[in-house]
């Protein structure tokens, strides 16, 4: 690469996570902030860093996504971190790709299908895509501890915890493990009597390798994923805490640089370490 600085795009730039971005971009030697994009209304126009309590980057909050792009694109080689709503990021992607802006992707939420149509265009463009359902490092740890534990463990349930304005469940993190323990090709959890729900979702969701996923939504909650192995006279547990957004960072920085050398999408943090 030549020493030319990433230009970033944050979208959602208002929110807790996109606010830790910003701040994480605009200290980065290797970057530069060029879109601050967000709905909130009351703030469009304001420095994004003044409104998140830094310095001043002389970068308006915009809620004018499409404009934004073209003109990063048109100064160089430009990243876009969607971190906004599962309602609104498969339209954002697809613009993003479409003016030939690396998407990197913390918003989850997105349908199988949805992924499908964006990991498509995304080869047709040959324009890296990154699809990342959680930015940190120990989570992909845990991950690849779970996916050992699965070859020996016949049962397993995930249970993920989150504050309550997260917006789908389960989480994208806790639908990728489920996804990564299919990878050893057997059924989970065979059953041992009849279950009836007393109350339906009682007994959480269902993949269909028969892997439990259960939701929390509370406040005082960030982010934290449980996997629970049992077996005769043992229970194996794994789990991972965030306690602030910070520790998404390094995997944040870390997939703004690796998406520029993508052609295609890519869906994971463990599949760029």
């Amino acid at each position: 690469m030549s020493d030319q600085k990433i230009l970033v795009v944050v979208n959602g730039a208002l929110g807790k996570m996109g606010r830790a971005i910003v701040k994480a971009v605009a200290a980065a030697d290797d970057m530069t902030l060029v879109g601050a994009i967000d709905r909130n209304l009351t703030l469009i126009g304001q420095d994004i860093g003044e409104v998140i309590g830094i310095e001043p980057l002389e970068i308006p909050v915009m809620n004018d996504l499409e404009a934004t792009l073209v003109a990063a694109q048109s100064e160089g080689t430009a990243v876009m971190v969607d971190v906004t709503h599962p309602d609104s990021v498969y339209s954002s992607v697809r613009a993003a790709l479409a003016y030939g802006v690396r998407p990197v992707v913390g918003t989850t939420g997105m349908s199988a299908k949805q992924i499908k149509d964006l990991a498509d265009f995304a080869d047709k463009a040959s324009t890296g895509c990154l699809l990342i359902p959680n930015f940190s490092i120990g989570m992909v740890l845990l991950q690849q501890a779970a996916l050992q534990a699965a070859a020996y463990f016949d049962h397993v349930e995930i249970i993920e915890l989150h504050h309550n304005q997260k917006a789908d469940a389960p989480s994208g993190t806790a639908v990728k493990t489920a996804q990564m323990l299919a990878e050893v090709n057997k059924n989970f959890n065979p059953p041992q009597v009849e279950e009836s729900e007393k109350m339906t979702g009682a007994r959480g969701s269902q993949t269909d390798e028969g892997v439990r996923i259960h939701s929390v939504r509370l406040p005082g909650l960030v982010a934290h994923q449980e996997v629970i192995f049992g077996a005769a006279g043992q229970v194996y547990t794994l789990r991972h805490d965030t306690s602030d957004r910070v520790c998404y960072m390094p995997g944040v920085l870390l997939s703004i640089r690796r998406v520029l050398s993508l052609k295609s999408l890519i869906y994971g943090l463990d599949k760029i370490l």
